[in-house]
């Protein structure tokens, strides 16, 4: 079986230049934003660097703002975000790429927005285990703004695409480097 045809599996198929690309899972097809440094491979991706790591992630869970839609159904779990709650971005903190409680006591960016773009998030498995500093926090599969500008190393998707890859089995993205297939 080739990847492409594996149950709950997307690919990202990267543009020429990384920053934007074709997500594809099973039959669906739906233009994302990627990060505005790229995509790298993964063993050169770094914290604050901008970009997308060219590696597969699992779904770990999907979070969601309670205040502005329905609960996203999805194959992994759902839970609603809290004003309080953010992630830390803080290499060399005990918490790096980290769920967190605000206030928070080192650099850390807030989950609930008043922008969209954090209305859901897929957290997505990136340096999580174990966690390792320096090598980037958070790849979350969210909301794209309007015109799917880049990304600061995320996948973005209009709304109702994401919501919809969420609802048909999402568990895993794959993300290739510009000119693989």
């Amino acid at each position: 079986m080739n990847a492409s045809d594996e149950p709950g599996l997307a690919q990202v198929l990267p543009d020429g230049d990384g920053r934007a690309g074709t997500l594809r899972m099973g039959g669906l097809l739906f233009r994302c934003a990627l990060g505005k440094g790229g995509v790298r491979p993964a063993d050169q991706k770094r914290e604050g660097d901008g970009a997308t790591p060219a590696v597969r992630m699992a779904l770990r869970r999907v979070l969601y703002r309670a205040d502005r839609g329905q609960t996203p159904r999805a194959v992994v779990a759902v839970e609603p975000l809290a004003p309080q709650d953010g992630w830390c971005d803080a290499s060399g903190h005990a918490s790096y790429n980290r769920h967190i409680v605000r206030p928070f006591d080192a650099s850390h960016e807030a989950l609930w927005r008043d922008d969209a773009v954090y209305d859901v998030i897929g957290v997505l498995g990136w340096n999580d285990a174990p966690v390792k500093r320096d090598r980037g926090s958070a790849i979350f599969l969210h909301i794209a703004r309007e015109g799917l500008p880049p990304t600061e190393g995320c996948i973005a998707l209009p709304t109702s695409a994401l919501r919809r890859l969420l609802a048909e089995g999402l568990r895993a993205i794959e993300v290739a480097l510009p000119g693989q297939r």
